[in-house]
């Protein structure tokens, strides 16, 4: 039977397929393929870090085949966490998983709203030089048996400010009747698809193909440096493309969900692997790739598409794109916060998380102190700087949300056959094996990858002390 109904009664099943689509490409999109081509092609050494686009662009695909399939059998607000649910939930650690996967959630969808608000204000700076300055920086460290030290930075810029800024815009433009909220980001999506389709053509009109045919010596040698510098990029590519799944976290809101929830997933994939690997050849037609990896450490990778327009049409170019790219920045916030905060109200509906999240508006139908809460947190976040939070936000959503939820779909398979399926991954088992495989291969493939998975596993054993203690304190006929 479908899960299509009592959970999400309250909601409005008011996205379209473009809408969904759109939604989901804006995500995708963000700030990240913008500031993140020079770590990709110094991971790799050279103009063969396309390979890694290429091949993330293969496992994002595979795994939208696992979300096409779940988000399909069970269109409710929440995505993952009613997959989880499901699957494990006649399995002693079903509910365990679960919780597991929202307790990650409090973390992580703030720390991915706010890398999209940082990155945002940060590009910003290519404008305004001023956001730069500094009003106090912080330096935390804490030591823990076991686990050695952690470290962290906080600092507080006109930047900060600013991305701040940037998460009350989104919550502003999100306070309405989710109808409204489809039709915003389809104009939004235009903006955005109008950008990279303007980088696109600048390059394709300006391109030296021996820029990007330039392959330094042995760059094609299968050693261990080529593994390891594959793994590094598809880590950063598998960063820029997530986002695909974002309609199973709102799938309680779209329409005719078993036909619409996978048509979004794919296309999404598809259009957006195409633009990103189009654009970055461009781009490599135009700089020297030795000019774009040296920028890899350096403030300058923030602003490396403005400096590709500015040379092809001069400053106002590079101001230009910079706005542009803002905007689309802009849009990758407003995507995530709509998506990220169906989860917490969705798990409150079961009695899996604090009840007060579980409230809908009485005009707009959305729930609104679900959205409120994951822009505030995500306002804290704002205080951390951007490179501290990619990989062990990668990291984390692999061990604790992508694997289970990849193993799942193939359990659920073989413990309800009989499931109504409105859509079935094509090929099956072959792309649920596949996108296991390259997770697992980007979590062990990279230099000093023990950090990230360290960082994660501290997570999964505070969040299991967590589970395990409010079922031990928790009166029996109490439900948060």
């Amino acid at each position: 039977m479908l899960h299509d109904k009592n959970s999400d009664k309250h909601l409005i099943r008011g996205i379209s397929l473009r809408g969904a689509t759109a939604l989901n490409m804006i995500d995708m999109v963000g700030v990240g393929p913008f500031i993140t081509i020079p770590l990709i092609i110094a991971a790799m050494g050279g103009p063969q870090a396309m390979i890694g686009w290429v091949v993330g662009a293969i496992i994002c695909l595979c795994d939208g085949l696992v979300w096409a399939e779940l988000g399909a059998a069970m269109p409710e607000a929440g995505g993952s966490y009613h997959y989880l649910r499901e699957i494990y939930s006649d399995a002693k650690f079903g509910k365990l998983i679960s919780f597991l996967f929202i307790f990650q959630l409090s973390f992580s969808a703030p720390l991915s709203i706010a890398s999209g608000c940082v990155g945002l204000a940060s590009y910003s700076s290519y404008i305004f030089p001023s956001l730069n300055h500094a009003y106090f920086s912080i330096d935390l460290k804490q030591v823990l048996p076991f686990f050695g030290s952690f470290e962290a930075n906080l600092i507080c810029t006109n930047a900060t400010l600013l991305a701040i800024a940037t998460v009350l815009l989104a919550l502003i433009l999100l306070y309405r009747k989710v109808e409204i909220v489809s039709k915003i980001s389809q104009y939004i999506w235009m903006i955005v698809f109008g950008t990279i389709l303007w980088i696109i053509i600048s390059g394709v009109l300006n391109f030296n193909p021996d820029l990007v045919f330039n392959f330094p010596e042995n760059a094609f040698v299968l050693d261990s440096s080529f593994f390891m510098g594959l793994g590094a990029a598809m880590l950063i590519a598998l960063y820029d493309y997530w986002g695909y799944y974002n309609v199973c976290f709102f799938g309680g809101e779209v329409e005719n969900p078993g036909r619409n929830i996978p048509r979004a997933i794919i296309y999404s994939i598809v259009i957006i692997a195409v633009l990103y690997i189009v654009m970055n050849i461009s781009i490599l037609g135009v700089l020297p790739w030795q000019e774009v990896s040296s920028t890899a450490l350096s403030d300058a990778r923030k602003y490396i598409v403005s400096v590709f327009m500015e040379k092809i049409y001069g400053s106002w170019a590079g101001t230009l794109a910079a706005i542009l790219i803002s905007i689309t920045a802009f849009a990758s916030v407003f995507s995530l916060i709509l998506g990220y905060s169906r989860v917490p109200y969705a798990a409150s509906l079961k009695g899996d998380y604090f009840k007060i999240f579980s409230k809908v508006h009485l005009k707009h139908h959305i729930p609104h102190i679900s959205l409120f809460v994951m822009g505030f947190v995500a306002c804290i976040f704002c205080f951390m700087k951007l490179k501290d939070i990619i990989a062990a936000l990668v990291v984390i959503r692999i061990l604790i949300q992508f694997i289970a939820q990849t193993i799942g779909v193939m359990y659920l398979r073989y413990k309800k056959p009989e499931m109504k399926r409105p859509f079935k991954i094509w090929l099956y088992p072959l792309p649920a094996i596949i996108s296991l495989s390259g997770f697992i291969f980007v979590l062990f493939s990279r230099d000093n990858f023990q950090k990230e998975i360290k960082y994660a596993l501290l997570l999964v054993i505070a969040g299991t002390l967590i589970f395990f203690g409010r079922k031990l304190f928790k009166p029996a006929k109490t439900s948060l």
